[in-house]
């Protein structure tokens, strides 16, 4: 009898036990109160969520991170976490009230619909840290509420919450301005021989790219980087593969005194070449009668034609406006692949790209597979802040007109569409597409390819053909 009564004690002990803690249980997984707001919510589940725990570059590590074995895993995962994302930018953001990066609010969104973080090794160990459903629902929420305000661009219903969003031309072009840069952009005597300008890497005819694997500077020398194109770039959070332009009008007065592109020695060479032309002298009085012609001024001009180079009007641009009538269903289809492959986490926005700086070779080793030597290169953003975390980081080109702008990738080995998909899949969201998944991502990208004043735009070149050089002397940057 004694022994039966203290079994039952037990079982009902276990029993009380059991029920407390599914009620903590339920308490900790509990999304932030409806008082707080937005943004609040979201930084609260962030941070008790165990984010901020690796995915930055001084993670508070639990006290087991110095076992053996399982300290090995949980440092390796910090490790992994914040060279895959970096998360604080957005936490102060949250915390601040500023505008977070659209990218950061693209990823968060995107791993709490597949929810896929943190991973049960970390839940199971911290309660409160589990992306229910119910969290999901409200990132999801405010990453399509920001979008909203944040782009301001007039999309409605649904389509007001994607991670894409159309182009709205600027309407502020100081159209005086935008024609001297237009001169500019096209005048041999940038260089140094009077033979290379803006538009011979950069031709409107062509893309805004040359279709080359490396541009020919002067006197036939070769930069080491795929000149990307030149439509769209006002979109562009920073200028060039690395960065190290802020604005088009710094990135403008690089070329010129570029050793191998344009090769001048000054911009008082330029200047004084471009101050015998009359012309030139009084349109630079009348726009600029201050300075007269300097190189903040000639940059300052191209800057304000190159605002000019937007590509509105896309197929896609349209759907995204509403007209259901303007992507087939395999276009459709491959933009839905797009964003299942999580391609829509840094091609997002209004130039699809441009946001951020991301690693080439995110989930599979890109460079070791290329069989290329190694140059400065592919050093990426490392080349201007020497952090050992930017080494093979670059800015995310934009997709806008991709069609047009072959070879793709910084080195400018992918000749196709189909090749740079493929294996964007690959070394980016660790996927193996098929040829069906290929061919209608490949479909999504064309209509992307955009109007320039009033006229779909177009590349007088033949598509896949590249010059591409075998010299190993192509050592300095283009772009």
């Amino acid at each position: 009898m004694k022994t039966l009564k203290k079994r039952q004690i037990f079982l009902i002990g276990l029993l009380v036990v059991a029920v407390v803690l599914a009620i903590v249980y339920r308490v900790m997984i509990s999304p932030p109160s409806e008082e707080f707001t937005p943004d609040a919510r979201v930084e609260e589940m962030l941070t008790e969520g165990g984010c901020i725990s690796c995915h930055t570059a001084n993670p508070t590590l639990p006290f087991y991170a110095t076992w053996p074995v399982i300290g090995d895993v949980v440092q390796a995962d910090a490790a992994e976490g914040y060279r895959a994302f970096d998360i604080a930018p957005l936490i102060e953001a949250l915390q601040e009230g500023t505008t977070p990066n659209p990218v950061d609010v693209a990823k968060v969104e995107k791993v709490a619909m597949d929810r896929r973080m943190p991973e049960a090794k970390y839940y199971l160990v911290h309660w409160g840290s589990q992306t229910t459903e119910a969290k999901a629902d409200i990132y999801v929420e405010w990453a399509r509420n920001y979008r909203t305000a944040y782009y301001n661009d007039g999309l409605e219903g649904e389509r007001a919450g994607e991670p894409i969003r159309p182009i709205v031309s600027p309407t502020d072009i100081d159209e005086r301005k935008a024609r001297l840069g237009f001169e500019l952009y096209h005048d041999t005597r940038l260089s140094i021989d009077n033979t290379i300008s803006c538009a011979s890497c950069h031709g409107l005819e062509t893309g805004g790219v040359d279709n080359h694997q490396y541009s020919d500077g002067v006197e036939g020398r070769m930069g080491g980087v795929n000149a990307p194109t030149v439509y769209n770039a006002v979109y562009n959070f920073v200028q060039f593969w690395d960065g190290r332009a802020r604005t088009l009008a710094e990135q403008a007065a690089g070329p010129p005194l570029n050793p191998v592109e344009m090769a001048s020695t000054s911009f008082d060479q330029i200047i004084g070449k471009l101050s015998a032309d009359e012309l030139y002298v009084a349109t630079f009085a009348s726009l600029y009668p201050e300075e007269g012609i300097t190189e903040a001024t000639i940059t300052n001009a191209i800057e304000e034609f190159e605002r000019t180079l937007t590509t509105p009007n896309s197929q896609f641009d349209k759907w995204l406006r509403g007209d259901n009538e303007a992507l087939t269903a395999q276009e459709l289809n491959g933009y839905a692949l797009f964003k299942e492959h999580s391609c829509a986490t840094c091609h997002v926005g209004v130039n699809l790209g441009g946001e951020s700086y991301e690693l080439m070779g995110l989930r599979r080793h890109y460079f070791e597979d290329r069989g290329l030597e190694l140059t400065e290169e592919d050093n990426g953003r490392f080349k201007q802040t020497q952090l050992e975390r930017d080494r093979h980081r670059f800015k995310v080109p934009g997709l806008r007109n991709i069609e047009l702008t072959w070879p793709y990738y910084h080195d400018g080995t992918r000749l196709t569409m189909d090749e740079a998909v493929r294996d964007m899949g690959r070394y980016q969201s660790d996927v193996d597409l098929t040829d069906a998944e290929v061919a209608d991502i490949v479909a999504f990208l064309r209509t992307l390819t955009g109007e320039y004043n009033g006229v779909k735009l177009t590349n007088v070149n033949e598509y896949g053909v590249v010059h591409v050089h075998d010299d190993e002397d192509h050592d300095h940057d283009h772009e």
